[in-house]
């Protein structure tokens, strides 16, 4: 299982949210780069990062602060945030990124998706943000009618490298992921899933490994961290 640390950043700084409120934003002293040094230091291969200013306005705006993340260690980063063409899918690649996360313009624009696929074959993957099994966009401002089941099923045979799939409701207050409903939807189809949100403690890595379920492919973990719930060299105990 991959253990994916997050890294969010907003006005060039890393920061968290509650329940994905951008009034609810607290800001921590480390810089992006410096946390991204401190991950791969301690043995992390698998970076999540999710630049919030292009979540919100979209467009990368952050894109200097990952390139930067990019050139100087070997990680295998996942970038998604304000990724709405193909020109930003093909900047990304070529700039080294692992895989590409499409989310608002995945779910607004199916026929992008599809060419994402096929033109970057195993490099694209999908964030579905939920709110009670609906979907979210544009940095959690949009509540959709459209159901997250029937979306995922909509895109099983695109050719989607993985989905990480986020619980609004249980993001950024360190209650516990929501596992039930994630296992329940990724043994529906055959693309990888990564869990987000929630993640509160090493007992909740442990129960996610413990999983009798290989389509759960890996977990993000943000606040807790950054927090201090779990400890950096605790966690990468698990890699």
């Amino acid at each position: 299982m991959i253990i994916f640390p997050a890294i969010d950043i907003k006005n060039n700084k890393c920061v968290r949210l509650i329940k994905g409120d951008f009034n609810k934003m607290t800001s921590y002293d480390n810089s992006p780069f410096d946390q991204a040094k401190m991950f791969f230091k301690s043995g992390f291969k698998n970076i999540h990062i999710v630049d919030l200013d292009g979540a919100l306005h979209g467009k990368s705006t952050n894109s200097n602060i990952v390139k930067e993340i990019l050139k100087n260690f070997n990680l295998k980063i996942q970038i998604g945030g304000g990724i709405r063409t193909i020109n930003d899918v093909d900047n990304w690649v070529k700039n080294g990124a692992d895989k590409v996360i499409l989310g608002t313009a995945a779910v607004e624009n199916t026929d992008l998706l599809k060419t994402a696929c096929k033109k970057f074959k195993n490099k694209i993957a999908v964030s579905l943000d939920a709110r009670d099994g609906f979907i979210s966009l544009s940095g959690w401002k949009k509540q959709t009618n459209i159901s997250t089941f029937e979306f995922v099923k909509k895109i099983e045979n695109f050719g989607i490298s993985r989905i990480i799939y986020t619980d609004i409701n249980k993001d950024g207050i360190k209650k516990g992921p929501n596992i039930k409903d994630t296992v329940e939807l990724s043994s529906k189809v055959k693309i990888p899933f990564v869990i987000s949100g929630g993640i509160s403690s090493i007992e909740d890595i442990k129960k996610i490994r413990s999983l009798n379920n290989s389509n759960i492919e890996g977990v993000i973990v943000g606040r807790a961290i950054y927090d201090g719930d779990i400890k950096i060299n605790e966690l990468a105990k698990y890699i």
